[in-house]
């Protein structure tokens, strides 16, 4: 009976209404990359038409780690040209910044509260970042992001959360807090649901082929970034490592090399892999690498235009963004509201 309770909001009563949804991607590069975009924005912009969606900036969480003001602003414009030129739609969705939205952070404080140190010990990411420069330099921001990501998901009372599996953890936590509050303090939350899209295509390093593409990576010669030109992306292509063999074949234990290749054709074409390994049949590697960077370098060189003329225009970047986060605020105010009043707080008059 409580649990039934928990799993609704006050707040998203009555039929006919959209499901939420609500997903970020960190500005802390001064590019996303090629697995950023089909990992992600990609499904952001399929998920606008079926979801009220909110697409936000988390800001907030970046500073978790050492960073640069200046940069942290500049990528952060980077980051929403970014996701319009991806697709994202403003006048289908909420697109804005996580600082613009004070709730996100006055939430977070409430669910601190609830939250065991124990529990937040347990979440894997912060255990592999802390890990790099050990847990006496890692930040209590970053101990405690995972809360913080609670609360901007929670702030929505979104239905369906789009994230990779290796944030499927946070997730979880994010509903056992929704559930715990709910439980003590009457029906306040949505809880949502992680929305993990199966078919999602894995990018992964031209370089090391085992390794997900990341900005964090070592080296960053296997990674295509969006901002790279046609000829740095066909250069990338060219010396992407490869497997022993000559035949192209899908096989991701065997030949991972050719697999991700043929992974990044197929997401880029919309074509079956199975059809591409039939097309080059008898062929080698280097006629596949050939392909690749030429349709890679059309791609990039489109996003790449523009993405600049969105950055070319800043007063408009601004503007989309105010208008997002206008909207976001018509959400998040009414569920802080709410929060304040089942936590017991004296409302101001």
């Amino acid at each position: 009976m409580m649990l039934a309770m928990s799993d609704a909001s006050p707040l998203r009563s009555g039929t006919g209404r959209r499901p939420r949804a609500l997903s970020g991607a960190q500005p802390t590069a001064d590019s996303y990359h090629l697995g950023n975009y089909f990992g992600a924005f990609r499904q952001w912009v399929a998920l606008q038409d079926e979801f009220e969606a909110f697409y936000f900036i988390p800001d907030l969480h970046a500073i978790t780690v050492d960073y640069d003001p200046a940069l942290l602003r500049e990528r952060t414009y980077i980051a929403a040209a970014q996701m319009l030129a991806s697709g994202v739609d403003p006048a289908r969705s909420a697109l804005f910044v996580q600082s613009h939205v004070p709730e996100h952070a006055q939430l977070a404080w409430i669910l601190n509260g609830i939250t065991g140190f124990g529990e937040a010990g347990r979440m894997t990411q912060f255990k592999d970042k802390s890990a790099k420069n050990g847990s006496d330099n890692a930040s209590v921001g970053l101990f405690t992001y995972p809360i913080l990501m609670a609360a901007d998901i929670l702030i929505y009372q979104a239905d369906k959360v789009p994230v990779g599996e290796d944030q499927r953890q946070h997730v979880e936590l994010t509903r056992n807090l929704a559930q715990r509050f709910n439980h003590r303090f009457g029906p306040t939350f949505t809880v949502p649901e992680a929305h993990i899209v199966k078919a999602t295509a894995k990018i992964y390093d031209l370089q090391d082929p085992t390794s997900k593409m990341s900005g964090s990576n070592a080296s960053h010669a296997g990674v295509v970034d969006l901002t790279d030109t046609p000829k740095q992306v066909a250069k990338k292509v060219r010396s992407a490592v490869t497997d022993s063999g000559t035949e192209i074949v899908y096989d991701l234990a065997a030949k991972p090399g050719i697999a991700n290749l043929l992974s990044i054709y197929s997401a880029l074409t919309g074509r079956e892999i199975a059809e591409i390994v039939a097309e080059y049949e008898g062929q080698q590697y280097g006629h596949l690498k050939v392909a690749l960077g030429d349709l890679l370098a059309e791609f990039v060189g489109t996003f790449g235009d523009r993405t600049r003329e969105l950055l070319d225009d800043r007063a408009e970047l601004d503007r989309i963004l105010a208008a997002g986060a206008e909207r976001a605020r018509e959400v998040a105010a009414p569920t802080l509201e709410l929060v304040y009043e089942r936590s017991g707080f004296v409302r101001p008059v």
